[in-house]
Parts: structure tokens; C-alpha cells; sequence
């Protein structure tokens, strides 16, 4: 079975629907409360299991009531625990996460025990863990040298490396990674944030009498001067316009193949980029090429945000073959 092993956050998910979302210092009444399990991470490798992966998944726990059903959900799952940290006193991560009537969302996150994971635990775990051939997909829930380190492992075992640049953060909290990286994830915001300023406001200013509906290409861009500026693969993901995948060729050339988004109509977006990433990491770890792990990701991420909550909508392979065999990539051949 292909393997994917996770690193990231787990949480428990404080859910809500209102009419619209609440601005600064207001109120707004809302319905349909719920609680769930969430975190990037534990989305991530949920993910990557329900398309077919063997997941071990590198996280940090509390031992309270919240840390213990999480981990009887993850087991049920079929998720490997075996080297999740436990925090003796720590509590569960929480997210409280508003999502509005267009299923656009704000959340709010408490990382409770994940903050506790330190690069000592990722030079604990044995060589096992670390296999050549198979993927190593990371997110940034749980402090940067955790992930630094465990990149530096992967990279030294033959792995593939994936990382998920979120949540957003400035470009020299992540120079001594980037290098090491295979594949990028970022989204539009994340993309903006891992390029030098001026490059922004360069670009901007090309593209200020763009309609807004068109203003998704400048993502593309920008993820284009990621690439001239020494990242590896980027395939950065355009919510609703689906994702693009740049390569570097040459010094001035750069391969850009763009997948359009399944039109679908979006329940709830949380988790739909997670579902993304665990999916494509998933297809690479299966021996899929990128762009085929990118449009097997863009069916994953459609059939999301057709359920409420970050891993209601996380789909089985089935689901995902079905979908992307009525809604090939065009002029891509998914077989």
C-alpha cells in the first residue's frame, strides 16, 4: 500500500453556521453547533487514508477528554499512531470555526498540546519511520523547527517531500526548507506571503485594471516569481478556480499547467485545501506523476465542501475516481 506519513496539528473543531459572518466587535446568532475533529494535520492524513494511503501520522496530544476521543477517532480511521506525542497535562488543540451562508468561514485556533512537539521528538523516532519511496506531507500547526527537522529526515532517507505552507507565514521563517522541498502547496494568500514585497507590488500593479473575477492569475504569478526566486515545484491551489502547477525549466522558462476547479456547489470550504493535500500526497505516494496527483487532489477537494464540517466531506477513493471520471482535467487523460 502506497504510504504517506502526516505531520501536523490535530485538533477538536467548534462548529457554527451563521447568515453572514460577524465583524469586528458584533454579534450575529447562528445554528447547527457541532463538534468534530480537525487541525490541518489530522485533515491531512484523514485525507490521504480515505484515498488509499497506509498513514502514519506525527502529531501531539493532550490527556484530556477531548485529546482522548480524538485519538479513538483517528484509530477508527485506520490512522498509525504509534508515534504521536502525548502531553501529560496538555489539552486537545481547538478551532471555532464560523462559516457563512456561502460557505466561507472564519476560525479561530487554540494549538494546545501541538505547540509541544520539539525537533527532539522528531530525532527520537526510529529510522522506520523515515522510508525511501514514500511521502512525507507537513503543515505549519506545530512550531517550524518541528518541521525543519523532520524535512532534514525525510530528505536524508529518500523520501518525497510535500509541505503545505499553512498557515501563512513570512518567507525567511522558511528559507532553510524551501531548498529541500519537492512539491509547494500554497494557496493564494500563502503564495503572496512567500515572495520578496516588491514582487507583489510589482505585480499588482499589472494587474490593477484585471476584473475581479480574473484576479486569480495574479496567484499564478506570483507563484511563478516562487519558483524564479529557487522553490521547487509549486502547485498552488485557487479555491474556487481550481490550482496551477509551475515547474522550472530553464533560467527564464517555466513550465505552467493550470487544472480548473469542479463547479460544485460548496456546502462548506473548511478543510477543502487539506482534502486537496492529503489526496495529491496520497496519488504521488501511489506513483502518479504531479499532475495527475494535482487533478486527482482537485476531484478530493470538490467532493469536500459538499458536507459540513473539515472532514465531514473527506472522500473515499471511489467517490474520487467517480468524480474525476466525469469531470476529466482537460485535455489530460486521468488514466
Amino acid at each position: 500500500m502506497p504510504r504517506v506519513v502526516v505531520l501536523g496539528a490535530s485538533t477538536t473543531d467548534m462548529n457554527m453556521r451563521l447568515g453572514e459572518l460577524p465583524r469586528a466587535g458584533e454579534t450575529r446568532l447562528g445554528s447547527g453547533f457541532f463538534m468534530a475533529p480537525g487541525g490541518k494535520g489530522a485533515n491531512q492524513a484523514v485525507a490521504a487514508r480515505r484515498a488509499g494511503a497506509d498513514v502514519t501520522f506525527l502529531t501531539a496530544f493532550g490527556d484530556d477528554e477531548l485529546s482522548r476521543k480524538v485519538i479513538e477517532h483517528d484509530h477508527a480511521e485506520g490512522i498509525d499512531l504509534t508515534y504521536a506525542k502525548i502531553v501529560p497535562g496538555g489539552t486537545c488543540g481547538v478551532a471555532l470555526i464560523l462559516v457563512d451562508g456561502a460557505g466561507r468561514n472564519l476560525i479561530g485556533i487554540d494549538p494546545g498540546a501541538n505547540l509541544q512537539l520539539t525537533p527532539e521528538d522528531i530525532d527520537a523516532l526510529p529510522d522506520s519511520v523515515f522510508q525511501a519511496g514514500s511521502i512525507l506531507l507537513a503543515s505549519l500547526e506545530v512550531p517550524i523547527p518541528v518541521v525543519v527537522r523532520a524535512i532534514g529526515r525525510a530528505k536524508r532517507s529518500g523520501m518525497t517531500v510535500v509541505l503545505n505552507p499553512a498557515p501563512a507565514v513570512d518567507r525567511s521563517q522558511l528559507v532553510e526548507i524551501l531548498r529541500l522541498v519537492d512539491v509547494l502547496t500554497p494557496n493564494e494568500d500563502e503564495t503572496r506571503l512567500l515572495i520578496p514585497p516588491e514582487v507583489v507590488e510589482a505585480t499588482r500593479a499589472k494587474f490593477a485594471s484585471t476584473p475581479e473575477d480574473e484576479a486569480w492569475r495574479e496567484t499564478i504569478v506570483y507563484a511563478e516569481m516562487l519558483v524564479r526566486h529557487g522553490s521547487p515545484c509549486v502547485l498552488t491551489t485557487l479555491g474556487e478556480h481550481g490550482c496551477a502547477l509551475i515547474e522550472p525549466s530553464t533560467a527564464e522558462v517555466h513550465v505552467v499547467f493550470y487544472i480548473p476547479a469542479i463547479q460544485v456547489e460548496a456546502i462548506d470550504t473548511v478543510g477543502a485545501g487539506d482534502a486537496f493535500n492529503g489526496a495529491f500526497a496520497a496519488a504521488l505516494a501511489e506513483g502518479k506523476n504531479v499532475v495527475q496527483s494535482a487533478s486527482w487532489a482537485n476531484a478530493a477537494a470538490a467532493l469536500s465542501v459538499l458536507k459540513p464540517g473539515a472532514q465531514g466531506g473527506l472522500a473515499a477513493r471511489d467517490a474520487i475516481e467517480l468524480m474525476l471520471h466525469e469531470h476529466p482535467t482537460p485535455g489530460f487523460d486521468p488514466t
